[in-house]
């Protein structure tokens, strides 16, 4: 069998959510760069607010591991783009080991994420209101599935020494090592909200604070020789994996008048969108663009020059009023696309470039409102292009992700974004001039046309 090069690599998963994946993964991952370490984080599945913890912890930019979003295929490549230079790299899993894409079997699972970069699984167990029943629990999440490798345990919230004491014992039966105990720590909680914890963003020297908090509870309470230990024994990857690239170089020739009037896409950032993928940015530039971040709360225009916009997720209604009282970009971005530039939007960027949100003014670039929920709707979901558009041509199909608790009235323009296959049948989101908007998030990597297509469309509109 062909192989690829080893990085070493360990995976951070538990039984259940809760448990204390991101305390014990985003700690392990800034004790492991305390000592020296560069470290490549990850995070499975679609979520977008651990990986800025991971990065903070780092200094590397977290990265999404999606086999549901990207394909299965693309795992093992993106682990290696992200882990280019690092001398270890941290997974942190999603949910519990085995649980997956619902009606998917282990698809886009931790267990199936592991499974793909052959590496070995930390179990963080939540041991707080058992004992001896930890050996019963660990046995049965080591033995479920062969191809899968737990090396080793890590108990969380344990009370004194002799609840140590006692789940040690217990676990020696099970044969499972013991490679942390972590005591209960109020110092390392992370405050949460409608769609999870707080974004990095957001909280500034509180979030310095919780990571630094996080490495020291690791550090004090786990051996690090041991799990970097078990990490340099994951071994190479399988299947000649290499790494990911945005792809070939653009064709376009850049003249003496690219380099004074670049193709300049904005991506939105700051506080109130959070949301994004690396990749994104990558297969912009990849494409020809040159990508400039602005914040839609403090800047009143566009970056000069702009020539298309990228409005992707977060929580614009927390910030609904800052967003809606910067009424000189609000002006700057409706014409913007109603000049008919491309501009792509995703969930929170739905939002703002609605008529208005939660009863105040947005953008007014869609005849929609906005509002706020009680509903949770979140899922993976399986969906095709319905229209033509700055992003896609019509029958192009994606997995996506939806995340929120708002609501867009109506659903769908006259021109619908996507038609929704699974897990229920619908059409979804905006096409107008060059806008492309939609609850729906996607990740480019999987279809690198996106990115290409859209720079284009910047090229020419």
């Amino acid at each position: 069998m062909v192989t690829s090069p080893s990085v070493p690599r360990l995976v951070v998963a538990a039984p259940s959510s809760g448990s204390g994946k991101t305390t014990v993964a985003t700690g392990l991952m800034a004790a492991l760069a305390a000592r020296g370490l560069a470290v490549s984080p990850h995070k499975v599945g679609p979520d977008y607010i651990d990986p800025g913890y991971h990065a903070l912890a780092t200094g590397r930019v977290g990265r999404n591991l999606d086999a549901y979003l990207c394909g299965a295929e693309l795992v093992a490549p993106l682990f290696l783009h992200g882990a280019r230079g690092c001398d270890i790299a941290v997974v942190e899993g999603v949910m519990g080991l085995y649980d997956g894409a619902a009606g998917e079997g282990e698809l886009a699972s931790t267990a199936h994420v592991a499974k793909s970069l052959r590496a070995p699984v930390v179990l963080v167990v939540d041991a707080s209101s058992q004992s001896r029943s930890v050996a019963a629990l660990v046995h049965g999440f080591v033995s479920w599935d062969p191809e899968v490798r737990v090396g080793g345990v890590i108990l969380n919230k344990v009370g004194s020494d002799r609840h140590e004491a006692l789940l040690r014992e217990a676990l020696e039966s099970a044969g499972v090592p013991v490679l942390g105990v972590l005591r209960r720590a109020a110092p390392v909680e992370t405050p949460s909200r409608h769609l999870g914890l707080v974004p990095v963003a957001e909280r500034g020297a509180e979030a310095v604070d919780a990571v630094a908090a996080m490495a020291a509870l690791v550090s004090d309470g786990c051996d690090l020789e041991a799990l970097v230990a078990l990490a340099r024994a994951a071994g190479p990857l399988p299947g000649g994996s290499a790494p990911w690239t945005p792809g070939p170089l653009p064709t376009h020739r850049p003249t003496r008048s690219d380099k004074k009037f670049p193709l300049r896409v904005a991506v939105a950032g700051g506080s109130a969108f959070t949301f994004s993928y690396a990749e994104h940015s990558e297969l912009l530039a990849a494409a020809g663009a040159e990508v400039v971040t602005f914040d839609p709360l403090r800047d009143e225009e566009l970056p000069e020059g702009t020539r298309g916009l990228v409005i992707g997720g977060g929580f614009p209604e927390v910030y609904a009023a800052e967003l809606s009282a910067n009424e000189p970009l609000r002006k700057a971005v409706a014409e913007l696309a109603l000049s008919g530039a491309p501009v792509a939007a995703e969930c929170a960027g739905l939002l703002y470039l609605c008529r208005e949100l939660d009863g105040l003014p947005m953008c007014g670039v869609l005849d929609a409102s906005a509002r706020m929920s009680e509903r949770l709707t979140l899922g993976y979901r399986d969906a095709v292009a319905v229209t033509d558009s700055a992003l896609a041509v019509a029958g192009t199909r994606m997995r996506g992700h939806e995340f929120h608790r708002t609501v867009v009235e109506p659903g769908a323009g006259a021109a619908p974004a996507w038609g929704m296959r699974a897990p229920e049948r619908r059409v979804e989101g905006f096409v107008e001039r060059g806008v492309h908007a939609s609850y729906l998030h996607t990740h480019w990597a999987s279809e690198p046309g996106v990115a290409r297509r859209f720079v284009e469309r910047c090229r020419t509109s």
